[in-house]
């Protein structure tokens, strides 16, 4: 009589199973951020980690995408961003022409899109480094796809850092010009938005030569741009 056999396991390959674990992070990683930047297309995002590492307060009210003025719509697309409506996310010359500055040592310019402010200030964490630029792209991507082009411009401009503590278009408005953004002139839209680049070192209270510069440049390049047709 033939004894039976015990069968016997082979273990996989350490440099398998590594590639397993690996495999099922990513496939959570994804998952997980697909399910919570699709929340925040319905539900407006609480805080931001920028907002808690400056500001011990916090002056922000949401206005939701049609109380904000157009005038403040235009500012911001035709400072940061005028082929917003048009791209899916990034500005491929924007990108090459601030790689080109910033090779020859000069002061670091950004080619960011709003869509890419967006996802920076609402997913990720202040800094500059090649990982969270990595991070940033994807999550523009994600927010391209899953979200509209209105709901990128609403929370850009509920969330962007628009002087010390102050955040949103509603709080910038209240604060320096002690009215609704839904009232905002054009001039003062583009002196708000002129400040933007460093809201810290930079006021619409005691603008410099330097930003009312850019507040007229803002202002031409809004009578430039063409309809916002979203």
């Amino acid at each position: 009589m033939t004894k039976s056999k015990t069968p016997t396991f082979k273990k996989k390959p350490l440099s398998k199973r590594i590639g397993l674990i690996v495999g099922k992070i990513l496939l959570w990683f994804v998952v997980f951020t697909i399910v919570w930047v699709l929340a925040y297309r319905f539900i407006n995002p609480p805080i931001t980690l920028l907002m808690l590492q400056r500001s011990a307060k916090v002056e922000r009210k949401w206005v939701k995408f049609e109380n904000i003025s157009d005038n403040m719509k235009r500012a911001a697309v035709s400072a940061e961003d005028q082929l917003f409506l048009k791209h899916i996310g990034f500005d491929v010359k924007a990108i090459e022409k601030a790689f080109e500055n910033n090779a020859k040592g000069k002061k670091i310019k950004g080619g960011s899109t709003i869509s890419q402010q967006t996802a920076k200030n609402v997913f990720l964490w202040p800094g500059r480094s090649y990982i969270r630029k990595a991070f940033e792209a994807y999550f523009t991507l994600l927010i391209e796809v899953l979200w509209s082009k209105e709901r990128i411009l609403e929370v850009y401009l509920n969330v962007i850092e628009m002087g010390d503590g102050i955040y949103g278009a509603e709080a910038a408005a209240q604060t320096y010009y002690g009215k609704s953004c839904s009232n905002l002139t054009r001039a003062q839209a583009a002196l708000i938005v002129a400040c933007f680049p460093n809201p810290i070192r930079w006021t619409p209270k005691r603008p410099t030569a330097y930003i009312k510069k850019r507040q007229y440049l803002i202002m031409r390049n809004m009578r430039r741009l063409g309809p916002l047709d979203f």
